[in-house]
């Protein structure tokens, strides 16, 4: 993800083209939870997520969930997931941000991701 700051919260990209975090973990992880935060006060746009984790240094993944978000300001300008999980041995965990299914203009952003 090319990164740029967006009024200095969370990561935003630089381009409207589609982005990948990779948490890679030196160690196994277990998780419980995961709880993520996308904002936007300024484009009206349908956004996608997909979050996955992989057991073996992404050789293989699993899909944890993918879900789409209208976002529609100003009414509507935050998204807030949070999930439940049970996972061992997590050695990448993947978000993938496709910013505006229409094609447009915006950016992928990303306010918060926390882990438990």
């Amino acid at each position: 993800m090319c990164v740029a700051t967006r009024r200095g919260t969370g990561l935003g990209a630089a381009e409207p083209e589609p982005q990948i975090i990779s948490l890679l973990f030196d160690q196994p992880q277990e998780l419980k939870h995961i709880w993520l935060v996308f904002e936007e006060n300024e484009i009206q746009r349908t956004q996608e997520f997909a979050l996955r984790w992989s057991p073996d240094h992404g050789r293989s993944f699993r899909e944890i969930v993918r879900q789409q978000w209208n976002f529609s300001p100003p009414g509507t300008v935050l998204e807030t997931e949070d999930y439940t999980v049970d996972l061992s041995d997590v050695t990448v965990l993947e978000l993938r941000i496709l910013p505006d299914q229409s094609g447009g203009e915006a950016r992928a952003s990303l306010a918060s991701l926390r882990l438990a």
